[in-house]
């Protein structure tokens, strides 16, 4: 972190063994993203339940370039619990707040291409060769897009595989048109 460290507590006394695990765990943020400029960490107790006892609640704000990161979750009466979760919500908006500030998005994988090698039109099932040779069979049913009887020999196709009783079969199948 560029920045010291601020830790607080509101209404208790922080002891010192639960203010080292918030410092040793704010100092791991740097993993998930390294230009954290500040952190500030509030411990409190809101007020005590007579039934539950004390609540704690923990609140991070976090300033990173260009935006300030807000971790607030809900109250819990195990204060190693209330920090664990807190900062388990920190890592992954830090996390995010990477991936968009990279400029990575996931991308989903496309569907494989084959193309159809034979059909037996009268029983309802087909079979497709894919760019590596390998042999899918498909159902009359799988095909989304397309009629089944107007299917050709050597017709281009998308598929989702799936492994079927016999060995793989396309669940799904929608004709490339060119």
């Amino acid at each position: 972190m560029r920045l010291p460290l601020q830790i607080s507590a509101r209404n208790f006394d922080l002891p010192e063994t639960f203010r080292e695990d918030i410092r040793k765990k704010a100092e791991n943020l740097d993993k998930y993203y390294d230009q954290i400029m500040r952190c500030r960490i509030m411990v409190e107790v809101p007020h005590r339940h007579r039934r539950e006892g004390a609540l704690y609640n923990i609140r991070i704000d976090m300033t990173v370039p260009g935006a300030e990161l807000v971790i607030k979750r809900e109250p819990h009466k195990d204060l190693n619990v209330a920090i664990r979760d807190a900062f388990d919500a920190a890592r992954r908006q830090l996390e995010d707040f990477a991936r968009r500030h990279r400029g990575a998005v996931k991308h989903h994988e496309e569907t494989p291409h084959a193309h159809i090698s034979a059909l037996f039109s009268d029983k309802g099932y087909g079979f497709l060769t894919t760019s590596d040779g390998a042999e899918i069979y498909f159902h009359e049913h799988s095909v989304i897009n397309y009629d089944f009887k107007h299917l050709k020999v050597g017709m281009e196709v998308r598929f989702v595989e799936e492994q079927g009783e016999k060995g793989p079969q396309a669940s799904t199948v929608k004709v490339i048109e060119s």
